[in-house]
């Protein structure tokens, strides 16, 4: 692999660095679970079940939003919030780009053991 390819592979996982550490939370990902039906949900549905304050709910969906994970709208004096699918589109193609290099790296290995 050239110095160039090296680089532009770092960077794409970099791009990705904020989206697994959001994910890397127990609670955020449930919360992205919850939000994976596709319906919008607003901090009290969200809440209801857990043993979490709504200031709680709201802080870990900062860091997903930050992350560029979940989006919030405003309807009336409630806020929505709802998954962006695009940046889900990018961890996946980090972890089979992730994926490919270790295929890559360990047929190399089968090479070597069965050459």
């Amino acid at each position: 692999m050239s110095q160039a390819d090296a680089s532009s592979r770092k960077k794409r996982l970099e791009g990705a660095a904020p989206v697994f550490a959001a994910l890397g939370d127990e609670t955020r990902l449930g919360l992205v679970a919850r939000l994976s039906t596709g319906q919008a949900l607003s901090i009290t549905r969200l809440t209801e079940g857990t043993a979490l304050t709504r200031q709680a709910i709201t802080r870990h969906l900062e860091v997903l939003s930050d992350a560029g994970l979940v989006r919030s709208t405003r309807h009336g004096r409630k806020r929505l919030w709802e998954l962006e699918r695009a940046r889900f589109e990018l961890a996946r193609r980090s972890l089979d780009q992730i994926s490919d290099w270790w295929d890559g790296k360990l047929a190399d290995l089968r090479a070597v053991v069965e050459g």
